[in-house]
């Protein structure tokens, strides 16, 4: 990608590293596919004469997205669109939830929405299965995706359709049944004739780009039940953001953070 590199300093250990600042031709379109892919390839290849990238950049990114998020859920707001199109970054690094033209107001008691919305490759399985009495739990699925993206180089679950798409799924992590998807029979578009996969691939497809604390987060993001699923305040106490320094995120200064109960 495009950019002008700055020698830098980094404040907290004093060590030396090459900061880019990238060009971004139209900041309304989101983060580039181009600089998602050289996010990737930098943490994947390790080796003394290979420009490094360092890991708290991609949690940063990471725990800025889900700040926004709970701060919707907080108030009971579904984006309902989250793909790295929608994700704006300034030159200081703070990252810009964007595109709310299909966020919806969360009512009690739950009202019926269609189904038919998320960027397929980053749709949630009870969308693809037709359920129209759904949660924040989407936007989580959502996230894993966009998490998964920013660790490899390619998106996670990758279909043409919407079949292809809860099938490429069911591939990666094996095809859900009553016992790990309570009340999944019930959905409108669930076929029992659903091919059967058991064998989970996500650690193998994962393997050499995340760690042992990553895989565990993302595997949360993606459970099955979206009852069960991780919620947004959990994703920002987990442990694998302990090594971030949360002390120059924008938000940490912000005084709504103080109440996160997403």
């Amino acid at each position: 990608t495009y950019g002008v590199v700055y020698k830098s300093k980094n404040k907290k250990t004093g060590q030396t590293v090459a900061m880019k600042k990238i060009r971004l031709e139209d900041e309304n379109e989101g983060v580039p596919a181009t600089t998602l892919r050289e996010m990737s390839f930098l943490q994947e290849l390790k080796h003394p004469n290979i420009v490094r990238l360092i890991l708290s950049q991609q949690k940063s990114f990471l725990y800025q997205i889900c700040e926004a998020l709970c701060y919707c859920h907080q108030r009971g707001i579904l984006h309902r669109d989250l793909k790295p199109q929608n994700l704006l970054v300034n030159s200081e690094g703070v990252v810009k939830l964007a595109d709310f033209g299909l966020a919806r107001a969360v009512r009690i008691p739950l009202r019926v929405y269609t189904h038919e919305i998320v960027t397929l490759w980053y749709r949630a399985p009870e969308l693809l299965l037709g359920c129209q009495q759904y949660s924040m739990a989407i936007d989580i699925w959502s996230l894993g995706c966009i998490f998964a993206e920013m660790a490899t180089k390619k998106p996670l679950f990758q279909g043409d359709s919407e079949i292809d798409q809860i099938f490429r799924i069911f591939r990666i992590m094996t095809t859900p049944t009553e016992k790990t998807w309570e009340g999944i029979s019930q959905l409108p578009d669930y076929n029992p004739a659903f091919p059967i996969w058991r064998v989970d691939t996500l650690a193998s497809i994962l393997n050499g780009c995340m760690s042992h604390k990553a895989v565990n987060l993302l595997r949360r993001m993606l459970v099955y039940n979206p009852a069960k699923r991780i919620s947004a305040v959990e994703v920002l106490t987990d442990s694998y953001f302990d090594d971030l320094d949360k002390t120059s995120l924008p938000a940490d200064h912000y005084n709504g953070n103080a109440q996160l109960d997403c």
